[in-house]
């Protein structure tokens, strides 16, 4: 498998031997070439998942989605990107201005920060420290500011009760999400990114098989709570106009707007980024124990392998929002506080016991 990390090495190289830049200009312009890509991959991916969202629900309702603008309808995201750019962006009378134009930042700025630190391929980490997964958890958290503040500074008493929902429910799930991760610590010994996809490139070795049952129980709850983290069906309390109108985002027009609708579709990628990462191998190929077979697998490139899992997870989790109707705020908060957090609790002391009794690894 290639090592991306190559890659950086002869950057580095080529701008401090070369060109004969000092290390430190040359760290700098890393730095921003490293972030110029990893924008570029998020907007990208941000139309690929409103493109795949179209699709998925159409196939789920028996109709077509987009057809008319492109070949399948393609172009269809790049025209709606086009008009959101070029819509006029105003501020309500009486907000907040300082907050009001802060929220949204906020919120893509911890989708963002969570986006980087997805394993694209060995040594293509762009955030990879000993201490990631913590680093994770802590970034994420941020978007409950966000949201907490659109609410807030748009003086609109339905967004403030709106907002207060979104932020109680990112809050609650944030600890099922939390308490799953410390789980699947406790297996792999490791909080680092990198290492955690390096215990799972053998055959059946991914963690979700390593971790046996307390693995699979983690695994489901993760991809629960993560659902509810980022606002998707059926815990998308912010799409229920009846109640609320729009939500917490509901004075928010042009970009403002955008920046909210972006970061909920990539949250989902992430978090279905994440639950690859973790639970079934991140990067790593396919490989089981039959050496031709895994010649063949080992070829292809592991951003393939890493982006196939991801959008399967993501076609999963959309399968679920277009299958299950909306729950109430009552009923979200009893799920995770009545069921899913004890869940996680007894899992750890079972993770625990099954690493101390030697029976996983």
């Amino acid at each position: 498998m290639f090592d991306f990390s190559i890659v950086t090495q002869w950057i580095h190289s080529l701008l401090t031997v070369t060109l004969g830049l000092a290390t430190g200009w040359a760290v700098f312009i890393e730095c921003v070439l490293v972030g110029v890509v990893i924008l570029t991959a998020y907007a990208l991916i941000a139309m690929l998942m409103i493109y795949m969202e179209r699709k998925v629900c159409a196939f789920f309702q028996c109709r077509l989605g987009p057809t008319r603008v492109g070949p399948w309808g393609v172009f269809q995201i790049i025209a709606d990107v086009l008009k959101m750019l070029i819509k006029e962006i105003f501020i309500v009378d009486r907000a907040d201005k300082l907050l009001y134009c802060l929220a949204p930042f906020l919120v893509v700025i911890a989708s963002v920060g969570t986006f980087s630190f997805l394993p694209w391929n060995k040594g293509a980490e762009v955030l990879d420290f000993n201490v990631g997964v913590f680093l994770i958890t802590a970034i994420s958290s941020i978007g409950v500011v966000g949201i907490f503040l659109a609410g807030w500074a748009s003086n609109n008493k339905y967004s403030v009760v709106s907002a207060m929902r979104g932020a109680v429910q990112m809050i609650s799930y944030e600890m099922s999400l939390g308490l799953t991760l410390i789980a699947m610590v406790i297996l792999t010994g490791t909080m680092q990114v990198s290492t955690i996809v390096d215990q799972q490139t053998g055959p059946w070795n991914w963690l979700i098989i390593q971790g046996h049952i307390p693995a699979v129980i983690a695994f489901f709850t993760f991809l629960i709570a993560g659902n509810a983290e980022a606002n998707r069906g059926p815990f998308d309390l912010a799409e229920a106009e009846s109640e609320l109108t729009a939500g917490y985002h509901t004075e928010y027009s042009g970009m403002g707007f955008g920046y909210y609708y972006l970061a909920e579709f990539m949250n989902l990628f992430v978090i279905s980024g994440l639950a690859v990462t973790i639970f079934l191998g991140g990067w790593a190929p396919v490989n089981i124990g039959i050496e031709a077979f895994d010649q063949v697998m080992n070829y292809i490139p592991g951003i393939v392998w890493f982006m196939g899992k991801t959008l399967a997870i993501v076609w999963l989790l959309m399968w679920v929002r277009w299958t299950y109707p909306r729950l109430r705020i009552d009923q979200i908060l009893k799920l995770e506080w009545k069921y899913l957090m004890p869940l996680a609790l007894i899992n750890i002391v079972l993770m625990t016991v099954c690493v101390a009794m030697g029976w996983t690894l």
